[in-house]
């Protein structure tokens, strides 16, 4: 008798548990028929396949925010190697990247020809990689301005194109690079007029105006014995992040079991990190030091 009724109740489980599936896969099925359609809405942005992909983002009105911050002029170290330590933060963590460039408040960003991270979709290759930056720069604020508060949080754009080929992100690279020379030129020019000749920064405009690189440079070695050559290659030439294996070293405690005190021992352990260089991009020399950058399959 009992083994009859376990049978019924059983074929009732069975039989509710069908039912309830049915119910839910209708429900499910009736939702989706409603509302699914607003995902036709969203736009395709998908990367062309087998090219380059660059992020590049840069500060949103800096210039204030470097004023109320107390940014020295014409380049703050601190501010410079804030934004370095971001790009490898977020390289540490999209490891897509294969190199990144940086001046300014802005940097460059370049995922792998055969990457399929995110399916290739522009607006999650921007959105990563500007959030993942905008969260570090605050914070890690406090580790390169130990007596400067962060008074707002700062903002950054950010924008995605796509390179088919490797001269062309050679070029790419090259023209950012040109820029941060010629802007840091004219930037040390501007400030060594106000700061130590007392012009206002209308005057001072108004002298540069029209002036070559060559003029610059000739005010500069003539009026205030600046050799621009001189000048640190992280402001003249910005800052190049690739992939290199670095060797740490730290001190580890071992305790074998008929040791009651530990001994302390020095390992050495090989990893990969996001190295900063201050070099040229623009000739043959980087690129051929530094092959596996536009490898295939690197």
């Amino acid at each position: 008798m009992w083994g009859a009724g376990t049978v019924k109740v059983s074929g009732c489980l069975a039989a509710f548990s069908v039912t309830l599936r049915r119910c839910l896969k209708l429900g499910a099925a009736m939702a989706k028929s409603k509302f699914e359609y607003v995902r036709d809405f969203e736009a395709d942005d998908t990367c062309l396949a087998h090219c380059w992909v660059v992020v590049r983002l840069d500060g949103r009105n800096f210039h204030r925010f470097a004023e109320k911050h107390n940014f020295a002029k014409p380049n703050d170290s601190r501010a410079l190697h804030l934004m370095t330590k971001c790009a490898q933060t977020v390289m540490e963590e999209l490891e897509d990247i294969v190199i990144a460039y940086g001046q300014s408040d802005e940097y460059s960003f370049v995922f792998k020809r055969k990457s399929n991270w995110f399916k290739r979709r522009a607006s999650k290759f921007m959105t990563h990689v500007v959030s993942q930056f905008a969260s570090s720069y605050v914070f890690y604020w406090r580790d390169y301005f130990e007596d400067q508060p962060l008074l707002y949080p700062p903002g950054f754009d950010g924008r995605v194109v796509v390179y088919p080929s490797n001269q062309t992100l050679k070029d790419y690279l090259s023209w950012r690079q040109a820029d941060c020379h010629i802007n840091n030129l004219y930037n040390t020019v501007f400030w060594a007029l106000v700061q130590q000749s007392g012009l206002t920064p209308i005057q001072a405009q108004e002298r540069l105006q029209g002036t070559l690189t060559a003029d610059k440079n000739e005010i500069l070695f003539s009026e205030f014995n600046i050799n621009y050559n001189n000048e640190p290659l992280m402001y003249r030439k910005g800052t190049v992040l690739i992939w290199q294996k670095v060797d740490e070293v730290t001190t580890k405690e071992v305790r074998l079991p008929a040791e009651m005190e530990g001994r302390k021992m020095v390992v050495t352990r090989t990893r990969t990190k996001a190295v900063p260089l201050h070099c040229d991009v623009i000739g043959d020399a980087f690129w051929k030091e530094h092959p596996e950058i536009l490898h295939e399959d690197s």
